[in-house]
């Protein structure tokens, strides 16, 4: 064009254009960059430039042979360097923060002629982006806060609340019970824990995940009975992005997948619904679930812990549980006892939770008379240890004094509207101990005539009616007309 001068030296072909202009940007970066290195398609550091030596020693490294020659990953924290071999992409502009400072750097993918990946250039462009690229530091900066808290908060949500010193008793059942569970923590088999509501069944699945190889991992419940039939599927399996009108475009991840890893706590479980149990009983026995609205097959790793205060066996017979589902889950049975079965531990939990309610509402600790205490341990319990805290939360409620008798007791049982039991007494009227050198009955004769008594009284306060009478004393009613006809 007129005016204008011609510059031979200026390639006309494409091919010669990206080679010097890859040239030229190649001699720029190494020498307005702060740092430059090479690793290969093995990840493993092959060179580095002169200004990167200076970020050694706050690497910890003294020698530069300390770190060439070696793999990326173990040498620079946070690199992703692994990310650009893989996917062949490159990361231009990313923030890179480790013992040696924060960076803004780029990451180059290297190809040979056949266009296979060979390396990759990670460049250094400022050592001291606080001054230069103050915004995307501080958004930065904010956003990574951001993630670690959410983080540390749904670590704190997922940890367990409880382990087996947790569980308090003495008697024979409460021991058996630990002994079973620690046993149950070392295997992971699904663990199925029967009883009636509230006798610890929560507690325990807790202690059992404390105690296993999956201690640090996520403890993730699910109430059968809380959430409603149409959203267990999605509260199991999660939902995919867009999945139904109204469905978060992010989508949500299941319980499955956030205890990945870790347990999977099944409250309530005879409160699932047929059409759920199918689902449940597919994604145990294949490891692996469909969230709704998605074709993706997402494998999933963890330990089942199930409670129930129903009769399974009883659901099974009746159509109402899957046979086989309850075989997939009674692996590892552990019935947890009845309060009314462990009454020696009465004395111990008074305490442990009059402490507990002390701490939570920061008033004085109750102390209960040793009447007081044994009037608490005669009552039948059908709420188990839920009912017994219900009452002491009562008594430290209404009472104006931390010092407990067991009128107050009463009183509060009595509104509650329960059936009191009387604690059973030593009278003028027992037997007296025996002198020395007189006949002494043997033990089972003595348990024999307490246990008359206390039937004959069990059926005098129920006017004979011997269903009513087997529910305070804490049996069945076979039970009690075996004993009654042994009584004959």
């Amino acid at each position: 064009m007129p005016g204008m001068t011609q510059d031979d030296r200026l390639p006309r072909d494409a091919q010669s254009i990206l080679e010097l202009a890859a040239r030229s940007m190649f001699d720029l970066f190494a020498n307005a960059s702060e740092g430059m290195m090479l690793v290969d398609r093995n990840a493993r550091v092959v060179w580095i430039n002169d200004q990167y030596r200076r970020f050694l020693p706050a690497l910890g490294f003294e020698r530069e042979e300390d770190f060439v020659g070696h793999q990326v990953s173990s040498v620079v924290q946070n690199t992703q360097m692994h990310q650009v071999l893989a996917t062949g992409k490159p990361i231009l502009i990313d923030l890179l923060s480790n013992k040696a400072g924060t960076f803004v750097v780029s990451r180059i993918p290297l190809r040979d002629e056949a266009g296979e990946v060979i390396g990759v250039l990670g460049i250094v462009l400022f050592d001291h982006p606080e001054t230069t690229l103050q915004p995307l530091i501080t958004k930065f900066a904010r956003l990574e806060q951001d993630l670690n808290d959410a983080r540390r908060e749904l670590a704190n949500q997922r940890r367990t609340k409880y382990t087996f010193a947790s569980f308090v008793g003495s008697s024979p059942g409460a021991l058996e019970v630990k002994r079973q569970a620690r046993r149950a923590a070392l295997s992971a088999s699904p663990v199925l824990l029967l009883g009636e509501t509230g006798t610890g069944k929560e507690l325990l699945a807790h202690a059992i995940h404390a105690a296993s190889p999956r201690a640090g991992r996520p403890f993730v419940s699910v109430n059968m009975a809380a959430v409603p039939d149409t959203l267990l599927e999605a509260e199991f399996f999660g939902v995919a992005p867009g999945a139904f009108t109204g469905a978060d475009k992010k989508g949500r991840d299941g319980k499955f997948k956030l205890a990945d890893g870790g347990t999977l706590f099944l409250d309530e479980l005879g409160d699932m619904p047929p059409s759920v149990q199918v689902k449940l009983l597919r994604a145990l026995q294949e490891g692996e679930i469909e969230p709704l609205g998605s074709n993706k097959i997402v494998r999933f790793d963890v330990r089942v812990v199930a409670a129930t205060s129903r009769d399974l066996q009883q659901m099974v017979r009746d159509g109402d549980f899957r046979e086989d589902l309850y075989y997939r889950l009674n692996v590892l049975p552990i019935r947890v006892p009845p309060l009314r079965e462990r009454r020696g531990d009465i004395h111990l939990l008074i305490e442990a939770l009059c402490e507990d309610i002390a701490a939570r509402g920061g008033g004085p600790q109750l102390e209960l008379t040793a009447d007081a205490q044994a009037l608490l341990a005669a009552q039948v319990w059908r709420g188990n240890i839920r009912e017994l805290r219900n009452v002491l939360e009562q008594l430290a409620l209404r009472s104006d004094t931390h010092h407990i008798e067991a009128a107050q007791v009463g009183a509060v049982l009595a509104e509650a509207g329960l059936t009191l039991m009387e604690p059973m007494a030593v009278s003028s009227s027992a037997p007296a101990l025996p002198e020395p050198g007189s006949a002494f009955r043997p033990l089972p004769e003595q348990i024999a005539e307490l246990e008359r008594r206390a039937i004959r009284e069990a059926l005098a306060r129920t006017d004979g009616n011997r269903a009513a009478a087997a529910r305070l004393l804490g049996i069945s009613r076979a039970s009690l007309y075996d004993r009654l006809q042994a009584m004959l």
